[in-house]
């Protein structure tokens, strides 16, 4: 068997896996208050942000849990509210990666339906749940491209990544979110990943990072690119997509050269291609 289709033991990469997953488990940082909107439990409100919040109309604060909205429902309100709390956060300093961009409030609950809309950039201050999408291309002769994040990224800047990776946006179905994130990072158009697997859920991460909590369902998929197919980005983000033996990619995981997501994405993908 040649070398660009040799893979690692798979009992070697079943213990990577438990080890990355052991990685991205852990509770919220000591002093969150459980945080619930519209009556739902929906979040962890991480400790900096709590005195900021205090004296906003719609947010009640006790020794125990972080209230907004309790008397309200979903609807125009509600996102008013949850759009001058973001605001007030930015203005705090307190909201990293500002982008502009609307994502969904989940209840922590499973198959709950969303019930607002806030900005992206206060996802994470607040441990509200988000949804990433994931693509593992592979090419014809059995390598994995993988993709470089740029050095002016928030999180994790100049490691490497799935050669596909980003958030779900608000209303937007998960399967749509990844034709777009296709498109920005490795220049795909949908016709080049048409025979990629189904989208499924492979983890949850909850994890303590320097601007919050981290709690992500992660969905990912497959897919063989065809040898006249080259990955390129598009919209800035990523520095450099490359190609790699199994074999390799191994060795970087083992190296920590890769985020903890897409760790997790990618030694999945190889424990179930091993043997």
């Amino acid at each position: 068997m040649q070398q660009s289709t040799r893979f690692p033991p798979k009992t070697n990469l079943e213990q990577l896996l438990q080890s990355l997953v052991r990685r991205s488990t852990q509770p919220p940082h000591s002093g969150s208050l459980p945080l619930f909107i519209a009556g739902q439990h929906c979040g962890a409100l991480f400790p900096p942000a709590v005195e900021t919040l205090a004296k906003i109309p719609g947010v009640s604060l006790t020794a125990t849990r972080a209230d907004f909205g309790a008397d309200q429902t979903p609807g125009v309100a509600l996102n008013a509210l949850l759009a001058t709390i973001a605001h007030t956060l930015r203005q705090a300093g307190k909201t990293p990666g500002w982008r502009n961009e609307l994502l969904d409030v989940l209840p922590n609950v499973a198959g709950g339906e969303p019930i607002a809309v806030i900005e992206r950039g206060v996802m994470r201050p607040l441990g509200l749940i988000t949804q990433a999408v994931h693509l593992s291309g592979w090419s014809e002769d059995g390598k994995l491209w993988v993709a470089r994040r740029s050095l002016t990224k928030a999180t994790d800047p100049g490691m490497w990544d799935t050669l596909v990776g980003g958030l779900v946006s608000a209303g937007e179905p998960a399967e749509l979110a990844l034709e777009r994130e296709s498109d920005e990072e490795a220049g795909l158009d949908p016709i080049d990943i048409q025979s990629r697997t189904p989208l499924r859920k492979i983890a949850r991460m909850q994890r303590q990072i320097p601007e919050g909590y981290q709690c992500e369902e992660v969905l990912t998929c497959e897919c063989v690119l065809t040898n006249g197919t080259i990955p390129k980005n598009r919209d800035g983000e990523v520095m450099e997509i490359d190609c790699f033996t199994p074999a390799r990619i191994y060795e970087m995981l083992q190296a920590g050269d890769f985020t903890l997501e897409a760790s997790i994405v990618l030694t999945e993908d190889l424990w179930r291609r091993a043997t």
